[in-house]
């Protein structure tokens, strides 16, 4: 079994699907599923660090039932079942349950002897100008963070490992690379 890690799948959302140069939805859709089960085995675990899909799940349901692995959600700004963000995300965390491993708004891991945190939202940074969600953030006391929600083909920053699709070529990224990356052995290990 091994252990990935994602973010920001964003199914059935238009404007994430043409930033990232697909037409529609679907086709975007479709290019994440066939990337990801080309990599990740059915026993494999996933950790998806928010945004799995936009609006209704009823909407990308189907699409998330096909995806490979036993799927962990860190819950994003977009989830319905996200607490905190959504004053109702109690009475969806049940249905989400339904084609998802377990729910939860942060998780902590350990990797290669290291702890590191798992939040949808880095420490630092954004896609806009300013930090958005800084409530849901968690504070940086030294412990190495992935994340998503920044949209950025960016991966490291300081002690914050972005793994959402835009910066690892539309597909999940594996836990052997997260900690070639942390401890500088990875191909992409400068910092800026």
């Amino acid at each position: 079994m091994r252990v990935w890690f994602t973010s920001d799948t964003h199914f059935d959302h238009r404007l994430v699907a043409g930033n990232r140069g697909f037409a529609a939805p679907a086709e975007h859709d479709a290019a994440l599923v066939d990337n990801w089960n080309d990599l990740v085995a059915p026993d494999d675990e996933v950790w998806h660090l928010g945004d799995l899909g936009m609006g209704d799940p009823a909407r990308w349901v189907d699409t998330v039932r096909r995806l490979h692995g036993r799927i962990h959600l860190v819950t994003g700004n977009h989830d319905r079942c996200a607490p905190g963000v959504r004053r109702d995300a109690h009475r969806h965390q049940r249905a989400w349950l339904e084609f998802l491993t377990s729910v939860q708004p942060f998780a902590r891991l350990r990797l290669a002897g290291h702890t590191v945190l798992l939040s949808h939202y880095p420490y630092v940074g954004d896609h806009t100008a300013t930090d958005r969600y800084r409530q849901w953030r968690l504070p940086d006391l030294g412990d190495r963070l992935l994340h998503g929600h920044v949209h950025s083909t960016d991966r490291l920053h300081g002690r914050q490992l972005h793994v959402g699709p835009d910066a690892w070529e539309l597909r999940p990224v594996v836990a052997e690379e997260v900690t070639a990356l942390f401890t500088g052995r990875g191909r992409d290990a400068h910092q800026d």
